[in-house]
């Protein structure tokens, strides 16, 4: 992202598609606190950096090691 250029905003639609949920189940994780995805608000909107998002998902991304038999 460049000095002048604002990050790009994903709405609550979007968001859940790129997460394979639904927007309520977004609109409870912002009530409860349960997962640390930031979002903005602006006015009664909710949106949700592009970059956070992506972060979001690094954080859970895992790798599993089947154990030695």
């Amino acid at each position: 992202m460049g000095t002048n250029q604002l990050p790009r905003l994903l709405t609550e639609l979007e968001t859940a598609e790129a997460l394979s949920c639904r927007p309520a189940t977004l609109a409870a994780w912002r009530c409860t606190g349960r997962t640390d995805l930031p979002f903005v608000k602006v006015g009664r909107l909710v949106r949700y950096r592009e970059a956070d998002v992506l972060a979001f998902l690094d954080r859970r991304t895992r790798q599993t090691i089947a154990p030695a038999a």
